[in-house]
């Protein structure tokens, strides 16, 4: 026998072997492939991406459980403008088990824009950098800090009405720096570390789960018209579409909108606190656009939630009335609820809702069936104000534009990034709102909320007909 036969033996065996394992996975992608269903028949474990079905319910993830919260979905969106490093390599972490017959695609991805975007970024923020600074965690502890003494004094000395202001805009400035990062999965790298600054939403009154069901949804859908839970929260009171004049969504007391829409924000506090969603964490905003909300993880975390806002009610507002069991008191806990209310969505009214923002970026896909490049209409329907000062006390939230383009990344990185995006925003013809002062971003609300209401933008010039 040659002295090299065994070896050829040995070759063949292993190639037939290799062989034999391509032809199994080429029947399982078969199998996999042949699975064609609608996104609405999905199971609790299992997202959509990109038309294809995975399932997710042994699936490991770098960013911890929150995945799972948008089980049941077509989450094609939500991935990308959390993963901005998203390569294919990343979904073969997965298991594939179908696809999908009736995706509905609004938006493109790695359009010029969005590479270029990314590219100038990234030089400033390299991987694996983007999460919180020493300055960010300094200034979260900070506000943890006051927010937690000053809870222990409204809990245990009672209400006043100063302490109401101050104890409001403590909470106000947790929602703003703590949470927001933290349930944008900004924060930290280490998932636990989010998940725990992420419970500072239900020690305002709210509720991280229900919170990210509907703030990743407005996120994913900013100012889409039929997709953005935001656009239609406030209605029938308040109308932040600027819908047609024959629209039915309109209401004759929109036309008053632009003086009452301030005060009516002053009861975001009270409608949070007691609202019943929390019993089933189903966020009516997310669902009325579609949002499936019943897989096991949300189910699991019902228990959590409502034991979370028994305990913030009793601290908050039982506590004070023991102390004080008088009209007074109920009137400075609604007090301290709508110092709290106007300092977190006066600013949330800002960030979309300016004159000349895209109220309809996705107006193109419906007139033409051509998706519409997503890192661009982040940009044209939101706005930045102000600099690294505003930012430190807003938790970077009126670096609306650099947020909506990089959700994943930590406030702490926006001012540093907001010059190269705008550059960038003007190469590319790209709309950038940018306001130098808070107040005169507020007035540019002011006027658009008073035009919506009135439908001015739909009327002729000089006749005011339409």
């Amino acid at each position: 026998m040659p002295p090299n036969a065994d070896v050829s033996r040995i070759r063949n065996r292993l190639g037939n072997e290799l062989v034999d394992k391509n032809a199994v996975a080429d029947n399982d992608d078969d199998a996999t492939m042949s699975r064609v269903q609608s996104v609405k028949k999905l199971s609790g474990d299992e997202v959509v991406i990109d038309g294809i079905i995975y399932d997710i319910s042994d699936f490991d993830h770098p960013g911890g459980d929150s995945v799972k919260l948008f089980g049941g979905n077509d989450v094609t969106v939500q991935y990308k403008m959390i993963h901005p490093y998203h390569t294919s390599k990343h979904l073969e972490k997965m298991r594939a088990v179908g696809k999908v017959n009736d995706q509905k695609k609004d938006y493109v991805f790695d359009t010029p824009f969005e590479r270029e975007i990314k590219r100038e970024v990234f030089k400033i923020v390299r991987r694996g950098r983007e999460f919180g600074t020493y300055g960010y965690f300094a200034r979260a502890f900070f506000y943890i800090g006051l927010m937690a003494s000053l809870q222990y004094l409204w809990a245990t000395t009672g209400a006043s009405w100063s302490l109401a202001v101050a104890f409001g805009v403590a909470q106000a400035l947790i929602g703003l720096n703590v949470q927001h990062d933290a349930n944008h999965g900004a924060a930290s790298r280490k998932p636990w570390v989010n998940d725990i600054l992420g419970f500072g939403a239900d020690f305002i009154g709210g509720s991280k789960w229900t919170w990210m069901e509907q703030h990743w949804t407005h996120h994913a859908y900013t100012n889409h018209a039929e997709m953005d839970p935001d656009s239609f929260s406030a209605e029938p009171m308040m109308a932040f579409n600027d819908y047609p004049l024959d629209h039915p969504n309109r209401r004759y007391w929109h036309k008053l909108q632009g003086l009452y829409f301030l005060p009516m924000l002053g009861f975001y506090w009270l409608s949070s606190v007691f609202n019943p969603q929390i019993i089933d964490l189903r966020q009516r905003g997310a669902y009325s656009v579609g949002i499936a909300m019943e897989n096991d993880f949300i189910k699991s975390r019902r228990k959590y939630a409502v034991t979370l806002r028994l305990l913030y009610i009793y601290w908050n507002i039982v506590c004070p009335l023991r102390i004080s069991p008088a009209p007074e008191t109920a009137a400075k806990i609604f007090f301290m609820g709508v110092c709290e209310s106007l300092a977190l969505a006066t600013l949330f009214a800002l960030s979309h809702n300016f004159e000349n923002a895209d109220r309809d970026p996705t107006k193109l896909v419906r007139e033409t069936g051509e998706p519409v490049c997503w890192f661009k209409s982040q940009v044209e329907t939101s706005s930045t104000y102000g600099g690294w000062l505003s930012g430190a006390l807003t938790g970077g939230l009126n670096f609306q534009v650099e947020h909506h383009l990089f959700p994943r990344m930590s406030s702490a990185w926006y001012p540093y990034i907001a010059p190269t995006v705008r550059e960038v925003c003007k190469k590319h013809g790209v709309k950038y709102a940018y306001y130098p002062w808070v107040h005169q971003n507020f007035i540019s609300t002011v006027k658009y909320m008073h035009g919506a209401g009135m439908g001015s933008n739909w009327m002729q010039p000089l006749t005011g007909k339409a």
